[in-house]
Order: structure tokens, then sequence, then C-alpha cells
């Protein structure tokens, strides 16, 4: 899939996260920011970067804003930034789940 525009997902409440999603030129690079980076940092960035591979993004620049979010939120938020970008809101990626 190749991202076509600038996406957002998610909010910045408490134990939730907010994805935006951009093309990029070449690989995944991900700025995360969180109070738990030091501890969960790798294990978000691995969800993120898991489920944009399922989805077939070779490329794209993630800026992640975590407030406590669980796995199952992060990777709900990062499929609907991706289908945002990819404008396949209406193609929903049921394999990915």
């Amino acid at each position: 899939m190749e991202i076509k525009k600038t996406a957002i997902a998610g909010t910045l409440e408490s134990s939730d996260i907010q994805l935006t999603i951009s093309a990029a030129t070449n690989g995944i690079s991900i700025d995360l920011q969180s109070d738990v980076k030091k501890v969960f940092g790798d294990q978000i960035e691995g969800v993120i970067k898991q489920t944009l591979s399922d989805m077939g993004i070779a490329a794209a620049k993630v800026k992640a804003v975590d407030k406590g979010a669980l796995d199952c939120v992060i990777k709900a938020r990062t499929i609907a930034s991706v289908q945002r970008a990819t404008e396949t809101t209406e193609q929903p990626a049921w394999e990915v789940l």
C-alpha cells in the first residue's frame, strides 16, 4: 500500500495513543513520545512496526504520542491511521486483526 496523505488516529486522553502517519521515501521511522518510553518503548514501537508490515506499508513516518495505551489500542490506532492515509477506509483490512 502507498500512503497518499497524512492521517491521524487516536486522542491524547489517558489510556490512548495518537498516531500521525505520513509518507516517507524509504523505511519506517517512529518518533515516540511517552512517559513510559524507557520501560515500554520497544514494545510500543514493535506493535506499530508489525502492524504496518502486516498492512504492506514499507515506508512511513510515524509520530506517536502515547498516554498509556494497551497493545490492542496501539494496533487499532495504527490500522485506522493507515486506512485513512491510504484512503482505504471503505475496504477494512480484516486479516490484519
